[in-house]
């Protein structure tokens, strides 16, 4: 899957010369947490609500609210943004920016192609697109089966599922430090006792089993 397939397309954003009450009022307005920050139709940064809120005078300061407001609306976002934001193209693979924002340590990526802000990818795009891959949502029966880590193992596999007319629609592999790996399987009917036992016949182990009706 590609960070087009899941991207906010013309995303919200916000001038690096706007105040920081016009860049809180967007967030709110628009339900976001993030926003890249454009100049002359490039990005310059992303601002954040936590960008925001660790810019914020102490609620301890001797200053009086109209002081905290004066200083608040004199503000700018260019002065509270992370500059020299990291980007992705909009045709890297979904799994690259997962893995940019994990090391990163941040939630959103502005999507930049040939210069030029087309969408932005989040964390929450990234888990949709999880849940979405592994198919947990949608009807039918999910089985976590040890499988042997060799040659063939998931063609035998596929052989058992097909002789039962089960599809499989969805296909996870999670390779353990053993011989073993644990194969997530989803199939497009709840109906898997006699598969199961077939599964079992032909050495593998059924170790869990989900039904989404």
């Amino acid at each position: 899957m590609f960070v087009k397939n899941k991207m906010t397309a013309n995303p919200w954003t916000v001038r690096a010369d706007a105040t920081i009450p016009e860049a809180i009022a967007t967030m709110k307005d628009r339900h976001v947490r993030h926003l890249p920050v454009m100049d002359a139709g490039r990005v310059v940064g992303v601002i954040s609500a936590g960008d925001i809120d660790a810019n914020l005078p102490s609620k301890a300061t001797s200053l009086s609210v109209n002081e905290v407001t004066y200083l608040i609306n004199k503000l700018s976002v260019a002065k509270v943004m992370s500059r020299d934001p990291i980007t992705i193209g909009s045709d890297a693979l979904l799994e690259q920016a997962a893995v940019v924002m994990r090391e990163a340590k941040i939630e959103m990526l502005p999507v930049v192609d040939d210069g030029r802000l087309v969408g932005v990818i989040t964390e929450s795009d990234v888990l949709d697109a999880f849940i979405e891959i592994m198919g947990f949502r949608d009807h039918g029966a999910r089985l976590v089966i040890g499988a042997p880590d060799v040659p063939g193992a998931l063609a035998r596999l596929g052989a058992v599922t097909g002789k039962h007319g089960a599809n499989i629609q969805h296909l996870a592999v999670y390779r353990g430090s053993g011989e073993t790996s644990d194969v997530v399987l989803g199939i497009n009917t709840p109906d898997t006792a006699e598969l199961e036992a077939d599964l079992a016949e032909a050495g593998f182990v059924v170790r869990g089993r989900l039904e989404n009706a």
